[in-house]
C-alpha cells in the first residue's frame, strides 16, 4: 500500500493560527499544486488521510500549506511530521536518468575502496538546505553520514534493487564526530563545483 504512494513533502512545523503548517518540498514542481488539491498525509504510525489543500504560499525556503478542517494550531500539530504524498500515478514525467528523492530513501549505499564494494549504510533522508548538492543522510546504526548526492561521486542509482554505488574521496567517512557548519559548508561547495548529479524531485 506505502508503494502506491509517492512523497512530494514533509510538515515541518505550524505556521500561523489558522491550521497552517510549513512543509518542506521534495518536488521540483511546485507549481503544481494548482491543480494537486487532493493530498495524503502519513503519519509515523503509517496511517494515511486524505486532506484538501485550500491555499500554499512559498516562506523563507519552505511551503506553507492551509488543509480543510485543519483551522487550529492543535489541528496543525498532529499533522507534524507527516508525509503529504500524491498517489505514484499522478507523479511527473522526468528526464531521462533522473530519480525521485522517495525512490533514494531506503536504499543501501555503497562506496567503492580497493577495487571492492563498502558497505556504508541506508539511505533515511535527503537534506535540501546544506547548499546547491543535496546531501544522502545515510544511517548505519548510530552513525550517520552526510553524503553529496553529486553525479561525479555516482557509479551506479539502482532505485528497483534499493542500491546506490559510489566512488568517494578518501577521508570523507572518516567521521568520529558530527560536522561543523564550516565543515558542511565547504563539502556542499566541494560538491557543487563538482556538478550536481542526475536527480530530480518529485
Amino acid at each position: 500500500m506505502r508503494d502506491e504512494f509517492i512523497t512530494i513533502a514533509k510538515v515541518a512545523k505550524t505556521q500561523g493560527r489558522r491550521g497552517e503548517v510549513a512543509v518542506e518540498l521534495f518536488t521540483d514542481f511546485p507549481e503544481r499544486f494548482e491543480e494537486r488539491r487532493k493530498l495524503w498525509a502519513l503519519d509515523a504510525k503509517d496511517a494515511r488521510r486524505e486532506l484538501q489543500l485550500e491555499e500554499f504560499w512559498p516562506h523563507k525556503g519552505q511551503m506553507v500549506m492551509k488543509f480543510a478542517g485543519v483551522d487550529s494550531i492543535d489541528d496543525a500539530e498532529a499533522l507534524i511530521g507527516a508525509e503529504i504524498q500524491i498517489p505514484r500515478e499522478q507523479r511527473a514525467q522526468l528526464e531521462e536518468g533522473a530519480v525521485y528523492v522517495s525512490e533514494l530513501l531506503g536504499c543501501t549505499v555503497s562506496t567503492v575502496e580497493l577495487d571492492s564494494l563498502r558497505e556504508i549504510g541506508t539511505v533515511a533522508d535527503v537534506d535540501f538546505s546544506a547548499g546547491e548538492a543535496p546531501l544522502l543522510v545515510v544511517r548505519d546504526g548510530p552513525q550517520e553520514y552526510l553524503i553529496p548526492f553529486v553525479e561525479s561521486f555516482l557509479r551506479k542509482v539502482d532505485t528497483e534493487g534499493r542500491r546506490i554505488e559510489m566512488s568517494l574521496p578518501d577521508g570523507m567517512l572518516d567521521l568520529d564526530a558530527p560536522l561543523s557548519n564550516d565543515e558542511r559548508e565547504r563539502q556542499s561547495l566541494e560538491a557543487a563545483e563538482g556538478g550536481s548529479g542526475k536527480r530530480r524531485r518529485k
